[in-house]
């Protein structure tokens, strides 16, 4: 498929040659950067639509190699959370397909002239969005973060390097040699769109090495082991969320209907997904009317509940919940379930607990909401929604290669507009610094 494609995963190469080949992989990554950062947006878009168009055409053939993914996964013992992540049917590959038609039918950020003003002296200074230039994507059993990152990229005119997980070994190099064929089409380096042909960790250490200066931010999609170890040993900036301990409080003025509604959809829509609920909190003054339902519901739904000591007088069927449930990214069908006294409460757990992903309260009192929403300090807060809309795609961006959590740059869902950066571009007309 391309020039880094022929050293196979597993093949047992040696370390030498391991650095070698990433070296090189960042150097061509470096070159294809210059060359996407002037190509047209009309190009960048035919690449990407003939990658959809593809992605539907073989999806026969990537289910097969995800099929593959799947088994191998299976044998060793994944759980159902991680073998939901991993798995592609149908439906998935058309969502896709279409999310990345999505990226293509939005407007170009790079070019765009964010700022223009004029000095005394008659000096005028516009700030231009630009391209990041080389981005690395490190990523675990989500073969669909081989589209997302690699069309997202490629549309802020950045060259990626991939690292997919071995789970997802298979079904990300077919959805790859797709997004490589519409590079070809719209004559764009193949080596824009890259991907880790070998599945050795010792890859990921290079990568966040920085491969030679040639790689300009990480960005890591995955567990809490993996994104611990990224933002441990990177040598170039990252953007990246820990863990996703999404909260949803219940307040006192919260229409009953409704809280049902959305924390059934927050905790169990997809329960291995960064912004499915993990913690629920209730308001004390409406436990009496609220707690038991929002509980039963979460119960004879098969969800596990783990909840203090009020908690557990509802049912006997809850467990009782002990500290580090407070802490945990369950991504199983398992929810904490504390009641609180009040508004500052609740904020206060979810500052103590909480991972600054994404946090949101149920009320109709909506003095409460503005409160909630000033004063929880997470990248995504939401009031009287599922947090599962948590998602780039959701937003409007298209799509997104991770969430982030930290507060320079890029927070929130990462679409096209974290991908790019910004220069200066200044002119004069003779001017000269006394």
């Amino acid at each position: 498929m391309d020039r880094f494609r022929v050293i196979q995963g597993g093949a047992g190469i040696e370390p030498r040659d391991l650095h070698q080949t990433m070296l090189a992989m960042g150097q061509e990554a470096r070159r294809a950067s210059r060359h996407l950062a002037l190509a047209s947006a009309q190009a960048k878009n035919t690449a990407l639509m003939v990658a959809a168009g593809l992605f539907r055409t073989s999806a026969r053939e990537i289910i097969a190699a995800n099929q593959r993914d799947v088994e191998d996964a299976r044998t060793r013992g994944a759980s159902s959370a991680a073998l939901d992540r991993l798995e592609l049917n149908e439906a998935r590959i058309e969502s896709m397909a279409q999310g990345v038609e999505a990226i293509a039918a939005l407007p170009d950020p790079t070019g765009r002239v964010l700022a223009v003003y004029e000095r005394p002296n008659g000096l005028k200074i516009e700030r231009v969005s630009t391209p990041l230039g080389v981005i690395g994507v490190i990523y675990e059993s989500r073969p669909n973060v081989t589209a997302d990152a690699g069309a997202l990229c490629l549309k802020a005119g950045n060259a990626v390097i991939l690292r997919g997980g071995s789970d997802s070994f298979h079904s990300s190099a077919l959805i790859h040699q797709c997004l490589v064929e519409g590079l070809r089409s719209a004559h764009l380096p193949d080596t824009a769109i890259a991907r880790v042909p070998f599945k050795e960790r010792e890859a990921v250490g290079e990568l966040l090495k920085g491969l030679g200066g040639n790689v300009d931010v990480i960005v890591p999609r995955g567990g809490k082991s993996l994104v611990a170890r990224v933002q441990e040993e990177a040598r170039v900036p990252v953007f990246a969320h820990l863990e996703g301990i999404v909260h949803v409080f219940v307040h006192a003025r919260a229409d009953l209907e409704k809280a049902k509604k959305i924390v059934f959809n927050a905790k169990l829509r997809r329960t291995g997904i960064c912004g499915a609920a993990e913690t629920l909190l209730i308001d004390r003054d409406c436990a009496h009317t609220h707690l038991s339902p929002l509980v039963l519901m979460l119960l004879e739904a098969g969800c596990e509940v783990r909840g203090d000591e009020t908690t557990c007088a509802v049912d006997r069927r809850v467990k009782a919940a002990i500290e580090e449930d407070w802490r945990t990214e369950y991504l199983e069908r398992i929810i904490s379930v504390k009641v609180v006294d009040g508004l500052e409460h609740a904020i206060d757990h979810i500052e103590n607990y909480g991972s600054h992903h994404t946090d949101c309260i149920i009320t109709e009192d909506q003095r409460a909401a503005d409160y909630f929403l000033t004063h929880v300090d997470s990248a995504i807060v939401m009031h009287n929604a599922s947090t599962q809309f948590a998602d780039g795609g959701e937003f409007g961006f298209g799509g997104e290669i991770g969430i982030a959590t930290g507060r320079m740059h890029a927070r929130g869902p990462v679409g096209l507009e974290q991908l790019t950066s910004f220069n200066y571009r200044v002119h004069g007309n003779g001017q000269t610094r006394p």
